[in-house]
């Protein structure tokens, strides 16, 4: 038996999915509790009494649906570790149970607290798991049924030249109708059936299916939002208008469904097939009225949705089980249709032990060969591999026919890992059709518009004026290293490191940042005393989220060598404040810390010289986390005593002005003054804040004892800036001194500061301060548009080519319309035109138009350039 996956759930940057819900409901997948969830929860309790946890779970659930409310309310309680009186024992007891078949739950001593969160989650977490999974089971209806309707269009041999005329071209056609159809031609492509007979029941299925893929994302929008919530499912209006709007489509798409099956049974050849067909039809297929009545309870429900939540969310799934049951019983009218000739027993012919037709040699030279598409061709030979030999002992053609409804009904059964397969394939075949299909982008990656590359561009050049003003120079290096390069680097986060394929007996890695790379460009070429600058891309192998990204840029200034104590520091944090200021992003402060004082406050409190950097890497986190949270980490991943750990809280609470504390920590019978690291760090502080005051720039600093930087390469200084406005958007710059770094890789210790500005994030505050401001940027630098109205071109080179020639931005249209002149300077906020037009041309003269005053003055053809020039120099 394979071993089934593992899905983790409660880890940092960890999300659920309705696919991990359904899998793990369905016993296809293992859970598993990130260990550091479970960690920030209690390990002591009140009062405990005895609970049977079944009562957390509205009792008119399935199995299914109650493992997969299990899974959400885990979820959930997840995010309150750290409450008081919730212990480890909740979590682990519900993991334990969604990993055992079925649903064994019994009784459980809870705290009230405990047992006040279940029931208040209990609700919630019911109809956000069935819709989870109704997200999941919609979703793969939608290739489903698309692939049936289209062997359907064959066993009907219907006319699906409506499908070619569903983009009509004039932008109001349906996306979804277009892709739709779009998917069915690229199926039925070859197809010598289709083309003959008009049927509304097969014209329509465009608009049927792309309803439901249009609720799909709707619904799956919902889901995913509620599911990652960590409160309650919602209000009751957005989901019960989500999942009423799902059941109406799945009505409609089953309705339909119904209809061609019928109809397929009718184009049955043999009498006696046909009769054995439509018996078996209207004994197992769920009829007419069946649907129609339980669309009908899904609609009452969900008038009355927040009396009877659960309830109505369970009536949709009970109909989606319906829809999907019909579907399947049109799968196997369309293929009885078209693969029937095997169940004819014509003269000649008998029935063998496995159910497997043998048909005389005369009868099938006769017949003619059928020609699928291409695509409903696979689909098709999917269907006849798996009932190969699925006959059983049937000796007739009803018996035959008994046997293939079981195995299409296993087959189609979404937990069948052979329907993955088919799926996977329909998929693919849709999927080849590249002339309609975009392209998808990587996660973690994104594209910038025109306007947004408008901002990027100023910001850079700002950023680059800032870096150029101090002296220095730029620098490239490749956008991958040697793996040996970057290892050994980054403390815990080498783990981030994107490692790249084998190169032939080379191991290389994507750089992670890019001061790893100066380093080892300054010990590679011997360089002693370097000022540079970087902006370029870097790779995280990280969770994206939001701020959070997989490539993204970064703006290095570092300065490497010999210079006076602190100068160097002070310059790189004083380079921070100018470009944070002439970003003009809002208010923002600069935490400042020394790993000197750090490692002091290591060996005072106790900490083993040996975990000086792991104990870095969880302090670093407390702008994330409570000091209770790091010090369980401390003490039960990484070995401290709970009074090391204690110790270590008392200093990282001290925090404040850079020389008030910096006053306070040098007061007689400090202990960091009975430490040389300490008393080191102290005296290069002091340094660095007067000439920070003197600067005018300290008012930005605040010393904070809680700044760890968890990189292994920093060994004096370590800083980073914090947007205090509204956008949460965490560090945006941040740097420190690395004296040890470039002497790894060479034989000289040269030392080195430097800073790293996030600039990833300084667009999100900068596009976010334009919209909260009703700023539109304007994407191009054009100043004039040459606007030749009528179709010479000539003229639009000649004159543009003059205005190129003396440096103006100027860009020309040819058009016989002159709204479409208008229109381009308006959309592209260009500020002036040139206009000429038949009258202008027989008078030697243009029109020269200022679109913001709205104003304009006719100028002769020979001092346009100079006219042009004098209102731009003035403007």
């Amino acid at each position: 038996m394979a071993k089934l996956p593992v899905i983790t759930v409660g880890g940092k940057g960890s999300s659920l999915s309705s696919s991990s819900v359904y899998a793990i409901a369905e016993g296809l997948a293992k859970l598993r509790i990130d260990s550091s969830v479970l960690n920030r929860f209690a390990s002591s309790s009140s009062p405990l009494n005895a609970h049977n946890l079944v009562s957390f779970l509205p009792s008119l659930l399935t199995v299914v649906e109650s493992r997969a409310s299990l899974v959400v309310l885990l979820s959930k309680l997840l995010s309150l570790a750290g409450s008081p009186n919730i212990r480890s024992d909740l979590p682990v007891r519900i993991a334990r149970t969604l990993n055992s078949p079925g649903l064994e739950l019994g009784s459980l001593d809870l705290t009230e607290e405990e047992a006040l969160a279940l029931e208040e989650l209990k609700l919630s977490s019911a109809v956000c798991a069935i819709c989870a999974l109704l997200d999941h089971q919609s979703a793969t209806l939608s290739t489903f049924s698309d692939a049936v309707a289209a062997i359907s269009c064959e066993a009907l041999k219907a006319d699906i030249t409506a499908f070619n005329s569903m983009d009509s071209g004039d932008g109001y056609a349906s996306k979804e109708v277009i892709a739709v159809a779009s998917d069915l031609k690229v199926l039925l492509n070859g197809s010598k059936l289709v083309g003959k007979l008009k049927i509304g029941a097969v014209s329509g299925i465009p608009q049927i299916h792309a309803k439901l893929r249009e609720q799909v994302k709707s619904v799956h929008s919902t889901t995913r939002t509620v599911l990652n919530s960590g409160g309650e499912v919602g209000s009751p209006w957005t989901v019960g208008t989500a999942l009423l709007s799902v059941a109406l489509a799945l009505y409609h798409l089953g309705d339909r469904s119904l209809s061609r099956a019928k109809m397929i049974v009718d184009e049955v050849g043999s009498e006696d097939l046909r009769s054995s067909l439509v018996a078996l039809f209207e004994k197992k297929c769920p009829s007419s009225e069946s649907l129609r009545s339980g669309y009908n309870l899904v609609s009452q429900l969900g008038s009355e949705a927040e009396e009877n939540y659960d309830k109505f969310a369970c009536e949709v799934n009970a109909l989606m089980g319906i829809v999907w049951k019909i579907v399947t019983w049109e799968a196997l009218m369309a293929f009885v249709a078209l693969e029937g000739a095997e169940l004819n027993k014509s003269e000649g012919s008998e029935v063998n032990g496995g159910g497997n037709m043998k048909v005389d040699k005369k009868s099938e030279k006769k017949k003619k060969k059928v020609v699928l598409g291409k695509g409903t061709g696979v689909v098709v030979q999917l269907i006849k591999d798996r009932l190969q030999g699925k006959g059983g002992n049937a000796v007739d053609s009803l018996g035959l026919l008994v046997n293939w409804a079981d195995e299409f009904l296993l087959f189609f059964d979404l937990k069948n890992p052979e329907f993955d397969c088919f799926l996977s394939k329909v998929k693919e075949i849709v999927e080849s059709n590249e002339s309609r299909r975009l392209p998808k982008i990587a996660k973690g990656t994104r594209d910038f518009s025109k306007e947004q590359m408008a901002v990027r561009e100023k910001a850079f050049s700002i950023i680059v004026g800032v870096f150029q003003r101090h002296g220095a120079t730029a620098l490239d290096t490749p956008v991958f290293e040697l793996r040996e390069t970057l290892m050994g680097k980054y403390g815990e986060d080498s783990k981030l490191i994107y490692d790249l394929a084998d190169q032939g007996g080379e191991l290389l890695s994507l750089r992670y940042d890019l001061t790893v790379p100066f380093a080892r460009y300054v010990a590679m070429n011997g360089i002693t005393s370097y000022k540079r600058y970087q902006i370029a891309k870097v790779y995280r192998r990280d969770n994206p989220s939001k701020g959070r990204y997989r490539e993204f840029y970064q703006c290095d200034f570092d300065i490497a060598g010999q210079f006076e104590k602190m100068g160097p520091d002070f310059e790189v944090i004083k380079i921070l404040t100018e470009l944070l200021d002439e970003l003009n992003i809002g208010d923002y402060e600069i935490k400042l810390n020394h790993r000197k004082l750090l490692d002091g406050m290591f060996e005072i409190c106790g900490v083993p010289p040996e975990k000086f950097r792991t104990i870095c890497s969880s302090i670093d986190k407390l702008d994330k986390q409570s000091f209770e949270q790091i010090k369980n980490e401390m003490v039960e991943e990484k070995g401290l005593s709970v009074e090391t750990a204690d110790k270590i809280g008392a200093f990282v609470k001290e925090r404040g002005h850079p020389l008030e504390l910096l006053s306070k920590l040098k007061q007689e019978g400090s202990k960091f003054l009975e430490n040389s690291l300490s008393v080191d760090a102290l005296n290069d502080l002091a340094i660095l804040f007067n000439a920070l005051e003197k600067s005018k720039c300290i008012g930005k600093v605040a010393f904070d004892l809680s700044l760890a930087r968890g990189l292994d390469y920093y060994t004096g200084v370590i800083f980073e800036a914090v947007f205090k406005g509204g956008a949460q958007v965490g560090s945006i710059a941040s740097g420190g001194r690395y004296d040890n770094l470039i002497g790894m890789f060479g034989t000289k210790q040269v030392p080195a500061v430097g800073v790293s500005l996030g600039i990833e994030r300084v667009f999100n505050i900068m596009e976010q301060l334009n919209k909260d401001q009703n700023q539109r940027t304007r994407a191009t630098k054009t100043e004039v548009l040459v606007s030749i109205f009528g179709d010479d071109l000539g003229r639009a080179a000649e004159l543009s080519s003059e205005l190129w020639a003396e440096k103006v931005n100027a860009e020309f249209l040819v058009n016989k319309r002159g709204t479409k002149h208008f229109d381009r300077a308006k959309e592209s906020r260009i500020p002036w035109m040139i206009i000429e037009g038949e009258r202008e041309r027989n008078d030697k003269t243009l029109r020269l138009k200022d679109m913001e005053a709205a104003e304009e003055i006719t100028i002769s053809r020979d001092r346009i350039v100079e006219e042009v020039q004098k209102r731009l120099g003035s403007s």
